[in-house]
């Protein structure tokens, strides 16, 4: 596939000055759930990518948030998120971006994140290593979790169902440097990339939020699986990625944490935490 990274750095580039000329501007949206919106911007920044990736690649399958499978009769299918974060970008809180990937007979064999307000564009191509803005990028050193910087997430619908990550967050957030909840998972693992966070977590999100941003941190020398360990994909319905010196720790507390029996032991020091029943 000919300078592919160039493409999408155009397309993301484009894409953004859309979302860019709107930002602060948003005043409606459409409801996809209760708390789910799609804004025109959302709906302009894809029309863009996919009739891009339509005129250039015009037999691949594309899936994107905010429009229908599009059918092709290759063995590549790009993965689009046009806006992650559009609740953000909704309410003028800067921190979102397009992410675009490419799924190759099953791998996610390239990735790009681009945000529009930093003008950072964060690429991996599998096995050549992950760039932002054209310089190598690598995962952090930190060894352990008390040490660690993390992110993550909670589902949209998570007022209705019981693994609604908030046990996770509760156990976790004693229990490390500090937790941030950026509202876009496609930054989150474009951060862990970088070495901005050391490790990041959610679940129940699409293949299309996270399928670039798990190649990066991969790409940048980081460990990604899904919650339980195991070999992770966009479609698995949660996922842990970290610089690999934390994560079995991480895996750990996770674990715990949604285990009542152990939710409330303390593993660093091995007791019973005040308030908490075993």
């Amino acid at each position: 596939m000919r300078d592919t990274k160039g493409f999408l750095n155009l397309l993301a580039k484009e894409a953004g000055e859309i979302l860019l000329a709107n930002f602060g501007r948003a005043k409606e949206a459409a409801r996809k759930g209760e708390i789910d919106l799609v804004t025109e911007a959302d709906l302009a920044s894809q029309r863009l990518i996919v009739e891009a990736i339509q005129e250039r690649y015009p037999d691949h399958t594309i899936l994107s948030e905010e429009a229908p499978h599009v059918e092709g009769e290759s063995e590549f299918t790009w993965l689009i998120d046009p806006l992650d974060g559009t609740i953000n970008y909704f309410h003028g809180y800067p921190a979102f971006a397009i992410s675009i990937a490419l799924k190759e007979r099953g791998k996610i064999t390239l990735g790009a994140v681009y945000d529009p307000l930093r003008d950072e564009f964060f690429y991996a191509q599998k096995g050549e290593g992950a760039t932002l803005n054209d310089k190598g990028v690598r995962v952090s050193t930190a060894p352990r979790l008390i040490s660690s910087l993390l992110a993550t997430g909670f589902p949209y619908q998570r007022a209705a169902i019981p693994d609604n990550n908030v046990p996770q967050f509760s156990r976790l957030v004693t229990r490390v440097q500090g937790i941030r909840r950026g509202g876009s998972a496609a930054l989150d693992l474009a951060y862990v990339a970088a070495g901005r966070l050391d490790g990041y977590w959610e679940m129940h999100l699409s293949p299309w939020d996270w399928a670039a941003g798990g190649l990066l941190v991969e790409e940048a020398g980081g460990v990604v699986t899904d919650l339980e360990g195991g070999p992770w994909s966009p479609c698995k319905k949660g996922i842990i990625a970290t610089n690999g010196r934390i994560h079995e720790e991480l895996i750990s507390a996770l674990k715990a944490a949604a285990d009542p029996v152990t939710r409330g032991f303390n593993s660093a020091s091995g007791r019973k935490e005040e308030g908490d029943e075993i």
